[in-house]
């Protein structure tokens, strides 16, 4: 049997919270169509943009490498062009007059150091972006309902025949084995860029020395590897919002105080109930709460571990949480 009681406004209380989930994908679990974690090659390429001969790219979808090289060059590294660390802003002065139409600004209106690019940490970094002709980038994209809100912060990894990279935590990707950056990542949109190419490490080992690296198999080692690898694995950890709605069931000292429950009947035709259920120290038991909406439709089942007496003395207070 049950009984029924409304919440009020104040016995509902949504409260959202934080949790994470970790991913390893290996091989042709990475094209998997549960999965989808596409990898692209951007390239500069010159002359004008002909879809029926310009080069594609994807191992999702299909994406033309040109398309996907300017769209990266505009969103993330438009203010890097010029000067790894950010091109400044350059603001004008302004020379009142007596009026705000007699109002003069001197200097240079306007700068390339305008544009936000997705920067993921306050501190503050180089970045590179090659502008050679024929240039190549990687792209490695994750799709949003893997990574939720956005992938946490050193949890990146991604190997293949070439060497693996790693992010830091502060939006660089890492050749895994130095603090070589050959890249980015954007943690909120689940994408990596990588700008730089690394050699993979030889008998002689790998070493830095001006503008080239040495011991290393060749100069497109790892942008090709990373993208076009059927060996390559990948992992990160995920974080997503969700929300813990509380709902507190009170049975005041008033109410509830006998027993709905057809086994406290005796087995007498006229409904007499046991002689202990009449007995002044008997308390109901709560053994279930049901949530209903308002056409009385049962939504939730919430089961005690044991049954639990009401008090006739004070209000009980039952606390039922569902995360949704």
């Amino acid at each position: 049997m049950s009984a029924y009681k409304q919440f009020l406004a104040s016995d509902i209380i949504v409260t959202p919270f934080e949790v994470n989930k970790g991913f390893l994908f290996s091989g042709s679990q990475l094209e998997d169509a549960n999965v989808e974690i596409d990898r692209l090659l951007g390239k500069n390429v010159g002359g004008l943009f002909d879809p029926s001969t310009d080069p594609t790219t994807g191992t999702v979808s299909t994406q033309y490498q040109r398309l996907v090289y300017n769209s990266v060059k505009e969103l993330y590294y438009s203010n890097y062009l010029s000067s790894s660390y950010g091109d400044t802003v350059n603001t004008a002065s302004l020379v009142p007059g007596n009026d705000p139409e007699g109002n003069r600004l001197i200097g240079t209106p306007q700068s390339d150091g305008r544009y936000f690019n997705y920067l993921q940490s306050t501190l503050t970094f180089a970045r590179y972006f090659p502008t050679a002709s024929n240039t190549e980038i990687g792209i490695i994209s994750i799709p949003s309902r893997l990574y939720g809100n956005y992938i946490q912060p050193n949890s990146f990894f991604f190997s293949a025949e070439s060497g693996s990279i790693i992010d830091d935590g502060e939006g660089n990707i890492l050749f895994s084995g130095s603090n070589n950056i050959v890249g980015n990542i954007n943690y909120y949109q689940g994408l990596i860029v990588l700008t730089q190419n690394v050699g993979a490490s030889s008998a002689y080992g790998s070493a830095v020395y001006g503008s080239s690296i040495y011991g290393g198999t060749g100069a497109a080692d790892l942008i090709d590897n990373l993208v076009s690898s059927h060996n390559a694995t990948c992992s990160f950890s995920s974080s997503l919002d969700i929300f813990e709605t509380q709902y507190k069931c009170t049975i005041r000292e008033n109410e509830y105080n006998f027993s709905l429950n057809p086994s406290t009947i005796s087995g007498s035709t006229d409904g007499t109930p046991y002689g202990f259920v009449t007995a002044s120290y008997f308390s109901p038991y709560v053994t279930t709460i049901g949530l209903y909406d308002e056409n009385y439709n049962l939504l939730a089942v919430g089961k005690l571990s044991q049954p639990l007496p009401t008090s006739p003395t004070t209000d009980t207070t039952i606390l039922v949480n569902i995360d949704r």
